[in-house]
């Protein structure tokens, strides 16, 4: 009798498990359906960012446990972030992508798009790093008080111990507000394949990787705050920014609009596609 059961009541879990998913599911696309979150969403980022580095000036915003860099979402997180985003962006735009077309081509145009995307990522945080090396030298202390000739480059200058001082441009600001932009883009069609019929294996899937995306872009949401609040001059933090959000437009609203790109994520299921295996 007991193994008769199990199957029945495991059937059952994976049922109350989906109906849950699909209404968290549900809940995020209302929410990125929402004309004001699409059309207002980058420019949140510039406000926290002017917002953080005035509270920042005023130092009214007492120290906290995300005001230390070795705190565990930095370290397992942020410093990570390109990988995480990647981890999770890619299985979801291949699977839901599959399941509007099963041309390669098609499948293709999206995934060049994140290739695309991790080259600006590339170019722009290794420029970041050249900036800081050609504009900074290294000192004994923070204090800067005795110059270290001898260290030219940041690196060699930091395995030293010593202290090394440039144009720190923000690579948190930049890559925090490109990967969140760069994420809400290309779950786009998520709001679609709620009206299409598939398979239990394939939806399950889909709604966990649309879940754990919606949950990082809330985590990259929160250290841009905490970036902004804490750390950096403004003007690193600006320029860290804009550069997020110039990538972000550059891209989807103005060249994938072209012909010759890889296009926008697909935002309507295919006619008669109804089912999927």
């Amino acid at each position: 009798m007991t193994s008769d059961a199990a199957p029945g009541s495991s059937v059952h879990l994976n049922d109350v498990n989906m109906a849950v998913e699909d209404v968290i599911v549900g809940y995020f696309v209302k929410f990125w359906r929402l004309p004001a979150v699409r059309r207002y969403f980058h420019w949140m980022f510039l406000f926290l960012t002017l917002l953080g580095s005035l509270l920042k000036e005023l130092d009214v915003v007492p120290q906290s446990y995300f005001s230390h860099r070795r705190n565990a979402i930095n370290v397992y997180f942020i410093k990570l972030s390109w990988g995480w985003t990647l981890l999770l962006l890619t299985p979801f735009l291949l699977l839901v992508n599959s399941l509007f077309s099963r041309s390669v081509s098609f499948l293709g145009r999206r995934v060049c798009a994140l290739l695309v995307a991790t080259g600006i990522w590339y170019v722009c945080t290794a420029t970041f790093v050249y900036i800081e090396n050609v504009t900074g030298s290294c000192y004994e202390t923070e204090t800067m008080a005795v110059l270290k000739k001898e260290f030219t480059f940041k690196a060699s200058c930091k395995q030293a111990g010593l202290h090394w001082d440039g144009f720190d441009i923000s690579g948190h600001a930049f890559i925090l507000a490109y990967s969140a932009l760069l994420i809400m883009e290309e779950m786009a069609p998520m709001g679609s394949m709620m009206a299409v019929s598939y398979s239990a294996l394939p939806r399950m899937a889909l709604n966990f990787l649309y879940i754990a995306l919606n949950l990082i872009v809330i985590i990259w949401v929160w250290m841009f705050a905490c970036t902004a609040v804490y750390f950096h001059d403004l003007s690193h933090k600006l320029i860290g920014t804009v550069c997020g959000l110039s990538a972000w437009f550059l891209t989807y609203r103005l060249w994938y609009l072209k012909p010759l790109s890889p296009g926008l994520p697909p935002v309507r299921h295919l006619k008669g596609q109804k089912q999927h295996a």
